[in-house]
């Protein structure tokens, strides 16, 4: 929700919309702190020169913006555009689209169970931030998982089925999957038994929200690992994790282990 009381700090990206060219620059109002304006001088534009702003720079053109200065009590705001990188960019620019799709998505529950999107806001921001990292998150979370997700975050139970069934139609919840080949030997009397106390410990070990591990006989002693998780980051980190786990553990009951990702 937008921060209408609140300040951008030095050093932020902000979303802003461009109202109006001069000789000098542009003014802006930032999107993110209640339409606060800002103002982006003539050589915080670009590094090189610049014969027309408008090549920029244009009225009713969304842009990222970072802060360079803030005064309060003079509702000064200066900014820089030259300042911002393009992985800056693009990665300020998912978050707040992932942030308005969110806002979308409280209203969309408050609507249904007849309450203030402001109450809605206070009752879900707080958990879903800490559980998660973001709201988006949280609701993405229970779009793949259902309310359970949100209900152990610390979601009342009615609010948490609300907002699990509208994030169901809003989101279309998305996953890759990463698999190798994880070979594993025990020679002991018992060495099967070890092999599989490994797989379930390596198994257990990644067993967190978003993440589903699949372990399949390819052949003794191949066993093919799949992992399923929302992004190839997380997907990897628990690829390696369930691999080390059961490799660290075969190895402590006497056997060997060696694993190989599946490239590309």
């Amino acid at each position: 929700m937008p921060k209408k009381d609140e300040w951008p700090e030095v050093g932020e990206l902000v979303i802003s919309t461009v109202t109006e060219i001069t000789e000098y620059g542009a003014y802006v109002k930032l999107d993110e702190y209640g339409g606060k304006e800002g103002f982006l001088h003539l050589s915080e534009i670009s590094s090189g020169w610049i014969r027309n702003i408008r090549d920029h720079v244009r009225e009713g053109e969304k842009v990222v913006l970072k802060v360079l200065r803030v005064d309060p009590a003079r509702k000064q705001i200066d900014l820089s555009l030259r300042r911002v990188t393009q992985r800056e960019k693009r990665e300020k620019i998912l978050l707040w689209k992932r942030s308005k799709k969110a806002e979308s998505l409280l209203k969309s529950a408050s609507q249904k169970m007849n309450i203030s999107l402001e109450e809605i806001y206070n009752l879900v921001s707080e958990p879903l931030e800490k559980a998660f990292g973001s709201i988006y998150d949280g609701l993405e979370a229970a779009a793949r998982e259902g309310a359970e997700v949100l209900i152990k975050a610390g979601i009342r139970e009615d609010l948490a089925k609300t907002l699990a069934e509208t994030a169901k139609e809003k989101i279309k919840a998305t996953s890759v999957k990463v698999r190798g080949t994880l070979s594993m030997t025990c020679i002991k009397p018992d060495g099967v038994l070890k092999i599989k106390e490994a797989l379930t410990k390596a198994i257990k070990s990644v067993s967190s929200r978003g993440v589903g591990v699949n372990i399949y006989v390819i052949a003794p002693p191949r066993y093919q690992v799949e992992v399923i998780a929302k992004d190839y980051k997380e997907a990897n980190a628990a690829l390696k994790r369930v691999a080390d786990i059961a490799i660290e553990a075969i190895t402590k009951f006497g056997g060997q282990g060696t694993f190989t990702p599946e490239s590309g």
